[in-house]
This record gives structure tokens, sequence and C-alpha cells, in this order.
């Protein structure tokens, strides 16, 4: 039913329950204050004077602050729809399953797992319990990027030939990140998933083929003991695309991709939560014209696509669709990574 503001009926609101209160939990949180159909009613954190700073920032009734020891209590809080999974990567499926136990959706942070078994339970616990399950690719909500896909499908830039992409950042001492038993892995999990993601989003298609390699050029570092440093692979499409790719946690490697095709090129400048810088160009659609350029800068730092994904799960359990990036596309990226593990003879587990 509608809530009754001001003698009006407002939008109905999916109530959150957010667990783990780390960095991305923040830009959810941010986006929070301007969703037409989302709002934060719970919090779970392992740190309860932190959860409550952030509750009275945001309006959380204290009494709705757990613990993880206590999380299953949430099942009888009417308050809370739906949960955000913000935790390092080995606790999605634990959560995502407990979530799903308790009849609340879940909308889960990416990686979606550490392996391929862990995604096929969280997708086999949410269908059990008839609950919604979306992975956060926030970027299928961004404006830029939907541009690019549109540019793509549109056949401007002819029959795709081969992608490239990177990702990555010169990671801080003291991160859970490079911790094997919490990340998974190393920079793939972390940064290296945007670039299979975008290269699956653009062809439309899974891989047939992947080689692979990794390293960790300073053997020394305590950063790599448990995971590698550096990743890059080669995919190939069925379509006979090409995709190279590479990830790092040691040095700053600004995200991008690009695309070539038989009519021009494309080029995403960025994964991140900033602006984006878009630039394309492709023959023009008139015989014998010159070649046109589409140049879009986007400068100002974009937390609309947060807010877009919020929203989307959100009417997604209102109205009772199936969210635009089930579970089974996270799967699809897990699938990919324990490939390139593989190819690279680092087998995950």
């Amino acid at each position: 039913m509608a809530e009754v503001v001001g003698g009006q009926d407002a939008p109905r609101k999916v109530g959150y329950a957010v667990i783990g209160l780390g960095r991305i939990a923040g830009h959810f949180l941010e986006a929070s204050r301007t969703c037409e159909h989302s709002k934060v009613t719970a919090l779970v954190s392992g740190h309860r004077d932190k959860a409550e700073r952030i509750a009275a920032e945001y309006g959380v009734p204290r009494e709705n602050i757990y613990s993880y020891e206590e999380f299953d209590r949430i099942a009888a809080n009417r308050a809370v729809d739906a949960v955000y999974v913000a935790l390092p990567n080995s606790m999605h499926a634990e959560y995502t399953i407990r979530s799903a136990k308790a009849g609340k959706h879940v909308l889960c942070e990416k990686p979606m797992a550490i392996s391929v078994a862990e995604c096929e339970q969280m997708i086999a616990a949410c269908n059990k319990a008839k609950v919604k399950l979306m992975i956060a690719y926030r970027l299928h909500f961004e404006p830029t990027t939907l541009k690019a896909l549109e540019i793509v499908r549109s056949g401007k830039l002819g029959t795709v030939q081969s992608m490239q992409g990177a990702n990555g950042f010169n990671i801080a001492m003291g991160e859970w990140r490079y911790t094997k038993k919490l990340a998974g892995g190393g920079s793939i999990f972390d940064v290296g998933v945007y670039c299979i993601n975008a290269h699956r989003m653009f062809t439309g298609e899974e891989p047939v083929g992947i080689k692979a390699d990794f390293s960790t050029p300073e053997k020394s570092d305590p950063r790599f003991q448990e995971v590698e440093e550096n990743a890059s692979w080669l995919m190939r499409f069925p379509s006979g695309i090409l995709a190279s790719a590479s990830s790092t946690y040691g040095s700053q490697m600004p995200g991008y991709y690009r695309l070539y095709g038989t009519k021009g090129w494309l080029q995403m400048d960025g994964y991140n939560y900033d602006g984006q810088h878009l630039q394309a160009r492709y023959a023009g659609e008139e015989k014998g014209s010159k070649p046109i350029v589409v140049d879009i800068l986007t400068e100002e730092k974009d937390p609309m696509q947060f807010v877009r994904q919020a929203d989307h799960f959100s009417e997604c359990v209102l109205e009772n669709k199936t969210p635009q990036a089930p579970g089974e596309e996270g799967l699809a990226d897990l699938r990919v990574i324990e490939a390139i593990y593989k190819a690279a003879g680092h087998p995950l587990g």
C-alpha cells in the first residue's frame, strides 16, 4: 500500500538492511537519501559504535541495528523487505542464503561470490525462498555506459572484431582484499570483474576459449603472499571476437575498455564513481560522408547510478519483476573467473 504523507499518497518504499558498513556501503547509504522506492531501515555490523553513528545520520532506529551473530532475528522485522550485501567477497554466499531463509530479497555486491558452486547455492536458496536476487552491477544503470551499449547494438561500429580492457590500483597495506580467505583471489575478483562483465555485455555472448597469466614481480611484497598482483587474459567469443584484459593491485591503472569494429571504434575511460569519458568514431550513415565523432564528457560525480540500481531492484520487488542483473549474471562472471585461474595454472580452491 502507498504511504500517506501530507494528505497525498507517496510511493511505497522498499526497506533495506545494509549488511557491512565499509566504503561501498557508504555509496548505497548516500544514494538512499534520494531514492524514490528505496530506504535504509536497518544496519548489520560488527562495530556497534559505528553502526549507531550511521543509524543516527540516516534515521535508522537503534533497535534495527544487528550484529552478525544475531542477524537471523531480522526475519521478524517487517520494516526490512530486502538486504544490501556489502561484505567481503567470501561472506556474500553466507549472508545471501541467510537473508533468503529470513524471507528477505537480496541485492548483493559483486563479485557475487568466490566460486561457481557458491553462486549456484545462492541462486537455489533465493529460488526456494521465492525472493529476488540481483547482483550490484551499478554500471548497468549508468547513462554513459548505456550510451556506449546503444552505439554497439545499433551497428554503428559495424561488426566488432576485438576488445580491450584494464582496471587496477595500487592497493594499500591493511586491506582485506589481498587476503585470500576474504577475497577469494586477487585483483580479478575486485577490479578485473568490470572488464569481464563489460566484454560479456557488449558481445552478448559467453567466452569459449581463455588464455591467461599472472605475475607478482616483487615476491617479498607482503601484500601478495596469498593472491596474485597482476593478471592478463585473452577471451575468444563464439562470434570470433577477441577480448584482452588486465587487472592489477600493484599500480594505478586507470580503468578503460575499447571496442574496434569494421566501421569504427569506441572507448570509455573509467569504471569508477566519477564522471566517465566516452568517445566513439564511426562512418556516417550517408554514402561518402566523412567520419563523425561522438564525444560525451561527464565531469561531475554521478551518484545516480546507485540510486537507479536500488530503485530498479525495489521496483522488481514491488512489481514482481525479474531484475536486470539477476544471480545468473554474477554466476556467468564467476565461471569466467574460474576459467581464467585455471588457464593461468592457479585453479581456485
